[in-house]
């Protein structure tokens, strides 16, 4: 596959949080024009907003708010603009609803839109296959003291990741007298402070540790990821597309 080329990108944005405004930022440090930002309050009407956008773009990426998607993709249908989808914390209904919208145009959607998270997502996934039932498998994610979901949606990832995960029994956190079982994965969140986000997995073997960990130290990587994405996506048919397929052109 070609590289992805560093041509002209006008994109619009939808959220205008901390990861709108990082995203904003990154994109003035680039080639990237930012033609529109909306929903710059939680009680935007987005796809109003979106409808009155008189300046083209190429790309909509999205970092709002869950409870936009809907909207989001009731515009991007209607005006057949690949779509970038950042945000977290969907239930199963709107993860379908974004399956079924990608049917007609291409969408990028991933939890985490940093490169290197998805490298070590692979590197769970070839890990976990390799090691069997014979290493216990432990996660931890931090993240800052704002965010809601929990686990986070790249926690999520990792947990998917994991070889023959439909047959083990995640447990979130720990408490109480119980040992632990050969097939349960213990999954723990910690919020606190400014932190990007941490996440570490750990495989435990009889007298071996194996951990891989990956640390956000900025939240400007996962604009940058962003910004990747939407470079791809505009190149793409519909469908639906990971950074997986966007590490591919890198």
């Amino acid at each position: 596959m070609e590289q992805i080329k560093d041509t002209a990108l006008n994109i619009a944005i939808a959220g205008y949080g901390q990861m709108g405004r990082v995203l904003e930022q990154a994109a003035g440090e680039s080639e990237v024009k930012v033609t529109t930002i909306v929903g710059k309050t939680p009680d935007a009407d987005v796809y109003a907003e979106l409808s009155a956008i008189d300046t083209p773009f190429d790309c909509l990426i999205d970092f709002s708010h869950h409870s936009n998607i809907e909207k989001i993709l009731q515009y991007a249908l209607t005006h057949q603009k690949p779509l970038v989808v950042c945000t977290t914390g969907f239930t199963s209904s709107q993860e379908e609803q974004i399956k079924t919208a990608a049917k007609k145009l291409p969408i990028v959607y991933a939890q985490n839109m940093s490169m290197g998270i998805n490298v070590m997502i692979n590197a769970v996934r070839n890990m976990s296959a390799a090691l069997g039932n014979a290493f216990d498998v432990e996660l931890v994610e931090a993240h800052h003291n704002l965010k809601e979901d929990a686990p986070s949606g790249t926690a999520k990832m990792l947990l998917s990741a994991i070889h023959h995960i439909e047959d083990k029994t995640v447990v979130y956190g720990r408490e109480g007298h119980r040992k632990r079982t050969k097939n349960e994965i213990g999954a723990h969140a910690v919020r606190g402070g400014t932190i990007a986000g941490v996440h570490t997995v750990l495989f435990a073997g009889d007298d071996e540790i194996i951990e891989i960990k990956h640390t956000a130290l900025s939240k400007k990587i996962f604009a940058t990821g962003a910004l990747q994405a939407a470079r791809f996506v505009i190149h793409q048919p519909p469908g639906l597309y990971g950074m997986t397929d966007v590490l591919k052109y890198n």
